[in-house]
């Protein structure tokens, strides 16, 4: 799978997605070496590729945080008109780095090749808007939530078949395979279609190819945002907002990564700066459940 790697240098360049909202990542991009299998330099890669979800002291004997994301889901993680990349999730990560003390490096795939690297020790964490589920949670630790999902069911304006989650039982819908808004369609007895990403979910529903996809309000009217002429509306939403965590490799090395990105994102949501990021990215503050 090809990857992209992006290495953001430094606290002064977190603080400044905070100041200037041009939020054009953590600081000045830098392509990061391409010979470890987890954007780390070759003489880290001889050391093995498990060394990347060890515990907080070999992340910070490293001097970086492997991030995995996609960058294809605005505003979650994307790349802007100058091709950098941003995003809520890369202004979480540059924080959580900064917090631990360490630089962050981006590494972006497909999101089942991204869980796929956690398990590998590929990479430290995924921040990628990742639902916390009972399943995930057997598979993953988990940090505490840094953001809450209200999922809707996003349909062409013509569609009136579709009014609530019931409506979805035989449909067609389009999203990313092990996603919570696939599982969530499948419950709802929809039959799902797989894709690689958002731009090939909303060209399926505008060309009538499926009846229905699931995802983030936020992305919804990120997309119209982008988009205004696009035909399409919110049917209904999914009852109960999910919660959005960082998987981490199981076991006990992982403990004190996740003790420490916890407080991060405690001191991130007390500061009032998780509030500050959403609302510069969606809108709205996703950072509290209400």
């Amino acid at each position: 799978m090809k990857r992209r790697e992006v290495l953001l240098r430094g606290a002064a360049g977190a603080a400044a997605i905070l100041t200037g909202f041009t939020l054009a990542g953590c600081s000045e991009k830098k392509e990061a070496p391409a010979q470890g299998a987890s954007g780390a330099t070759k003489a880290e890669a001889q050391r093995g590729s498990a060394k990347a979800t060890e515990s907080l002291a070999v992340i910070r004997e490293r001097g970086k945080l492997v991030i995995a994301m996609e960058g294809t889901w605005s505003p979650w993680t994307y790349h802007d008109q100058k091709g950098v990349l941003t995003g809520y999730d890369v202004a979480v990560g540059c924080k959580i780095a900064e917090a631990i003390g360490v630089e962050p490096q981006f590494v972006e795939g497909k999101w089942d090749g991204l869980l796929a690297g956690i398990d590998a020790g590929r990479y430290d964490i995924m921040v990628n808007g990742v639902g916390i589920t009972e399943e995930r949670r057997r598979a993953y630790d988990f940090s505490i939530p840094y953001a809450f999902d209200r999922v809707a069911v996003i349909v062409l304006e013509k569609n009136n078949a579709i009014n609530g989650m019931g409506d979805l039982k035989g449909k067609k819908t389009a999203n990313t395979i092990s996603s919570t808004y696939a599982e969530t369609a499948e419950k709802a007895g929809a039959e799902v279609i797989g894709v690689d990403d958002l731009n090939q979910t909303f060209e399926l529903l505008l060309s009538g190819r499926i009846d229905a996809t699931l995802n983030s309000e936020v992305t919804f009217h990120d997309y119209k945002k982008s988009h205004p002429d696009a035909p399409i509306r919110i049917a209904c939403f999914v009852p109960q907002a999910g919660e959005i965590g960082i998987p981490m490799k199981k076991g006990a090395q992982s403990d004190s990564l996740r003790r420490a990105i916890d407080e991060a994102i405690e001191k991130l949501r007390a500061s009032g700066e998780l509030k500050k990021l959403s609302e510069a990215f969606f809108g709205i503050d996703i950072s509290t459940p209400q």
